[in-house]
């Protein structure tokens, strides 16, 4: 076989493998949450999303492929120095999501790298505004003006950032040992006050039921003496009624028929009783009348014979 005819035949089988292969190659098969950027003979030509996608062999390639998914990047540690010239290590996490896949290939050359050292900078920019108290107390507020700045920037390179989050915020060594201190001092203060708030409660309570037992003994007590009274008022009104009684009996026999002399015969009995009473433990008794006059003494007590 001539030498010409051997060349020609690899030249055709070389051109027919190329041509193969960038038809091959012309087979897109796109993911989920991704779109590719095609050019035409070096210049943009359009966006493949999701799908089966075929391109013009070696006239269209792919040239960019932008993950649409939301990403983590970490932000290396940095020192920083407050406003009061205290140094601290600060490092973070940035979550952001591209949006317009054009934007994040043509309008800046790697956005991951341009976002950490944007967030680098800000990050120090607005630490050293604050005292290292400050620092601890407005980690939220670094991160939403960080974000802010982000934002803004992003908005130009089809990007959207999410959140940015300090992971560590670590001031020196000697900083530290005094912060642990004050945090110590500051635990024992607020123990012995709890121990003080908590004993100075048990008196309260100890003398809020010693006044509650002096209530009760003191109710107690009068409760007692109202019953007692009560009795006695009971008392003298019963035996108040039965004198009554008894004076109203007294008086109805009186006017019976033979009243008068039983009633003689039973004061006359009492008369001469108590006064042979009177003579004993050998006692002087004077009597201003005559005994034997018992009619006038009967009659001088209302009771006529």
């Amino acid at each position: 076989m001539p030498k010409d005819l051997i060349f020609l035949l690899i030249v055709i089988g070389a051109l027919f493998l190329y041509f193969l292969v960038a038809l091959i190659k012309s087979i897109r098969m796109v993911p989920a949450k991704s779109e590719y950027i095609v050019e035409r003979l070096g210049k943009y030509s359009k966006t493949l999303e999701a799908g089966f996608h075929l391109l013009v062999p070696i006239v269209e390639k792919v040239v960019y492929i932008q993950n649409l998914k939301e990403m983590t990047i970490d932000v290396p540690s940095q020192e920083c120095f407050t406003k009061d010239e205290i140094q601290v290590e600060v490092d973070g996490v940035i979550y952001l999501q591209v949006i317009d896949s054009v934007k994040a290939s043509y309008g800046i050359t790697d956005y991951q790298f341009a976002s950490i050292q944007l967030a680098q900078t800000t990050t120090r920019a607005i630490v050293g505004t604050l005292d290292l108290d400050r620092t601890f107390e407005e980690r939220e507020s670094i991160s939403a003006k960080v974000v802010a700045v982000l934002d803004d920037a992003a908005q130009k390179w089809g990007v959207k950032i999410l959140r940015f989050e300090i992971k560590n915020l670590i001031p020196p060594e000697s900083v530290r040992k005094s912060m642990e201190k004050l945090v110590t001092a500051e635990r024992d203060k607020r123990a012995i006050l709890e121990a003080a708030y908590g004993q100075k409660q048990s008196l309260i309570n100890t003398s809020e039921g010693t006044m509650a037992e002096m209530i009760n003994i003191s109710e107690g007590e009068k409760a007692k003496l109202i019953n007692e009274a009560e009795g006695k008022a009971q008392e003298i009104l019963a035996l108040g009624k039965a004198t009554a009684e008894s004076i109203r009996k007294i008086a109805n026999a009186i006017n019976s028929e033979g009243g008068k002399e039983a009633i003689k015969l039973e004061l006359s009995q009492k008369y001469f009783t108590k006064i042979g009473g009177l003579t004993k433990n050998k006692n002087k008794v004077i009597f201003p009348g005559d005994l034997t006059k018992m009619n006038e003494l009967l009659e001088s007590l209302g009771i006529e014979v």
